[in-house]
Parts: structure tokens; sequence; C-alpha cells
């Protein structure tokens, strides 16, 4: 499929009707979702024929790009019952065959690795502090084969330090900046929209 194709899918999916703030809920727009996933299989074979797993996955965006591009099993795992069924929706339009967990990223209690990659838009830590770190530090407990997050430019020595030496990271590379437009959701947004320079990040966890 592509970039172009797969970021048309991804234009025509619902999002957050009713966007809880204290989950730091904020969509993943289709050019940056598609260009993460597209670059994950076609620059690294990550996604097709994998077990991909969407943490925080919302209302499914990077998962149903996983399984558009031939993912062999797609889990979508998110704490909030609303936004899974927004991407139980979106799935099922798109005629595609992906599985949801509600859970808390922190009480997943998977134990080693049990999908090959992980796809990501954790929140980035801004009402619950450390909550990016979280997320990371569990994917790359799971992940056999390589993670992928956004997370804010202004924070990279941070979490490049924190994936190689606190959770076991044998690589970190941030593969590209991008801008994540975050539009006006919430009643403390002054401004229709804002520019945040992310970093798509490319991490390969330690083998045991």
């Amino acid at each position: 499929m592509k970039l172009k194709q797969l970021e048309g899918h991804l234009g025509g999916l619902q999002q957050f009707s009713n966007p809880k703030v204290e989950l730091e809920q904020y969509p993943t727009g289709p050019h940056i979702a598609s260009r993460m996933l597209f670059t994950a299989e076609n620059s690294f074979g990550d996604v097709s024929g994998k077990v991909v797993a969407d943490f925080g996955c919302g209302c499914g965006t990077l998962g149903v790009a996983a399984a558009l591009l031939g993912a062999e099993q797609v889990i979508g795992i998110d704490i909030d019952a609303q936004s899974l069924e927004i991407a139980a929706e979106n799935a099922e339009d798109l005629e595609l065959d992906m599985d949801f967990i509600q859970c808390n990223i922190k009480n997943l209690g998977w134990r080693a690795s049990v999908v090959d990659t992980v796809v990501m838009n954790p929140p980035f830590g801004t009402r619950n502090k450390g909550a990016d770190m979280d997320f990371l530090s569990v994917a790359l407990k799971v992940a056999s084969q390589a993670v992928y997050s956004l997370h804010k430019t202004s924070t990279r020595d941070h979490v490049k330090r924190a994936a190689l030496q606190n959770f076991s990271a044998s690589s970190a590379e941030v593969i590209c900046e991008l801008r994540y437009d975050v539009p006006q959701l919430y009643k403390f947004h002054k401004k229709r929209e804002v520019d945040i320079a992310v970093d798509l990040w490319r991490f390969v966890p330690r083998s045991i």
C-alpha cells in the first residue's frame, strides 16, 4: 500500500467525540500515523506478518495502519472503554480483524516478549508526570523486535537516557522529527491549533 493511500484510509477514521483531558487524549493525525507505520514497515520490516500492539490505542489509528500494512495480528490496548468502542467500529468499517483489551498499561501483566512490535503515541506526561516513561518501560519489556513511539522533541535527551540506562533498550534512534498538530479540544486551549515538535523514535529491546 502506498503512503498516500494509507493516509487516506486513516483520514476517514472516527475520532474522540468527548476526549478526556485527564488521560491526555489527543488524536494521532493521519499524516503522522501513516508515516510512522509506513516507515516501520518499509524501512525496517517491523509490521507485515508481525504481531503488533498499539499501546494507549485511543480510537485505533496506529493499530488500523498496522493492520492495513499486513500485520498478522493487531492488539489495541487502552484504559478507556469509549475509545475502544470507537476503535472497534473503525476496524469493522474497514473490515479489519483486530483485538482490543481494556487495561491500564502499567497493569498489563504480560511476561517476556509477547509481541513483535509495539507502536504508540503515549501521553506526553504533562498531566500525569512520567506517563510517557511508564508506557516506554512496559513496551520494551513485551516487544521482541521494536518499539515505535512519539515523544516531545524537548524531552529527547531524557527519553534516550531512560531507554538505554533504565529500560535496557539496546538502541534508541530518532528516525525523524515531525510536527504534531494539537487541535483546540479542551477549554484551557487558547489557540485553535498548536504545533508541537515531536520525535519519532525506534527502540530495539535488549535480547535476554
